[in-house]
Formats: C-alpha cells, structure tokens, sequence
C-alpha cells in the first residue's frame, strides 16, 4: 500500500478525514444546537401564549432592559407614538417579496421610550418606500411581544434614503442611532388586530423552518461523514484491486509469449497421438530414421 504515499493519494485521504471530522465534530453538533434553541423558543412561546398580558413596567421595570427570559411575553403599554421618529427595517422579506418593517417609538407614561414594530409593508417598484398607514395620534393602549434586539452582523449604521430614516435590523440601539433617542433595550412587536398595527410579524422561532429540521439536517451530515470514510475504504481497496489484476496480466503475457501456458498450440488427431505414443516406446526408431529409398535393407 505504498501508492498511500504518493502526493495525490496523500491530498486525497486528508480531505476525506477532515471532511467526516468536520461533519462530526462542527455541522451535526451546530444543527443539534439550532434545533435546540429552536425547540427551546417554541416552548417560550407557547408558555407565552397561555399566560395573559400585563403591564411592561411588570416585566421591565423602570432602569432595565428587556431579558432573555421574557422573550415572547405578551405585555401591554400605554403612550403616545412619536411619529417623528419612525424608523423602517429595510431589505426585509415577506411571502417572498420585498418588504419593510415599521419601527415607532412610543412614550410611555413613565417617561420611558419603547420601541415598537408595528408590523411590514410590502416594498414598491424598485423597492422604494411605500404610502402606509401612519401611528394613531394621542394616547393609546397597544399588546405586543416582548423581543430582544437583533444584531446587523455587518454592523451597518443607519441611513436616509428619500427622506426616510433607515436601519437594516429590528433593534433599539439602532433606532437610538438614528434618532437620538434613549430608549428601552429590546423591542416590542404588536400583535394583530392592535391600533396602530400594520401587516403583523409572525409569531414563530428565529429563523423559522418547519419543526426537526435542524435535526434532520444533523442526521444529514452525520450521514454524509460516514459515507466519506465508506467511500474512501472502497476506493483503496479498488486501487489494491487494480494494481493485482496488472500484476496477473503482466504474468500470464511473459507464460504466453514463452510458451509455459501451451497457448497456440494446435490440438492433435486422436491416431496421430497414438503414434507419437508408439513412437516414444523403448526400442522404437522411426520410418524416416530407419530409411526406405533404394538400395535400403
């Protein structure tokens, strides 16, 4: 198994290792963890669905920020909208077509500033910014979800395009960026049927997906590293079976061409065998030997 050795086998071999310990030791574990955190926000949500709102100060008292833990909780607040400051998500998708989020900040009665995302608006031509309904005026009373911020992994700051302010995530901090506020960390999504709301956010785990996929993608990869190590084993074992078939061939050439094998030979009459038989016993000379031309005897 030397040929193991040569440089193409050698590049051949540690990309099929890495490959399975990759797929055992980084793809199935990270989708084992998805599906985890995303069994785990299903359960948050449905332990938030069957307990009844209340106030925000309940869960976020005043100086603190919205928690991890409350993630999903229904709350209610009551203030006024500050239309002046709204903000929109761009490069936002909804059914498949592009769209924007409306993010409100609302006063509340406390003197506090919460960020509300009253809901998406489907993008116009081009995807400019289109004519949606504005924040009610004046003091109203809304039901929303708790949620955390989200994080712009290109950490991009805020815009102006076409005199409308701008950011690429749901997330307070941008908003605060944007407009100067100070307002709560985390943010509230209104529920349907809510003044103010617009094409509501749908309530489901980060990412969405339908409910084990993550788990039938771990078990994918897993699949996948064993049949690497299947495949490489068959490989070598066809390279060792290829390289002993040359090895025959090479042997029965040199038996052919120096006539060990008998290959060539004619097959011999049945009485013409005899003969060679009686020609080879003691005592025996043959009719050519002995001479038969004249004067012979």
């Amino acid at each position: 198994m030397r040929f193991l050795l040569r440089p193409g086998w050698i590049a051949f071999v540690v990309a099929v290792l890495a490959f399975a310990v990759a797929c055992y030791t980084l793809l199935a574990p990270w989708q084992f963890d998805r599906e985890s955190e995303r069994s785990a926000q299903s359960r948050a949500i449905a332990t938030a669905d069957a307990t009844p709102a209340v106030g925000f100060d309940t869960l976020v008292p005043p100086g603190t920020a919205i928690g991890a833990d409350d993630q999903w909780r229904r709350v209610t607040l009551t203030g006024s909208f500050d239309r002046a400051a709204e903000t929109l998500v761009r490069l936002r998708v909804v059914d498949g077509a592009p769209a924007f989020e409306v993010l409100t900040p609302l006063r509340l009665t406390d003197g506090r500033t919460v960020v509300v995302n009253r809901g998406s608006v489907p993008a116009a031509d081009r995807g400019a910014v289109p004519d949606y309904a504005a924040a009610p005026a004046g003091p109203v009373t809304v039901e929303g979800r708790l949620r955390l911020d989200e994080t712009d992994p290109q950490g991009r700051p805020p815009l102006v395009e076409n005199g409308t302010r701008q950011v690429y995530v749901s997330d307070s901090r941008s908003v605060a960026a944007a407009t100067g506020l100070t307002p709560v960390e985390g943010v509230v999504v209104l529920e349907a049927g809510q003044p103010g709301v617009l094409d509501p956010i749908p309530v489901e785990p980060v990412g969405g997906g339908a409910p084990f996929s993550n788990f039938s993608y771990a078990l994918q990869w897993l699949t996948f590293g064993a049949v690497a190590l299947v495949a490489l084993v068959l490989f070598i074992r066809l390279e060792l079976l290829q390289r002993s078939g040359k090895r025959e061939k090479a042997g029965s050439l040199r038996d052919q061409l120096s006539g060990r094998d008998g290959f060539g030979d004619e097959p011999v009459p049945a009485d013409r065998a005899a003969d060679r038989a009686d020609d080879s016993a003691p005592g025996t000379t043959r009719d050519a030997a002995a001479g038969s031309g004249p004067g012979s005897g």
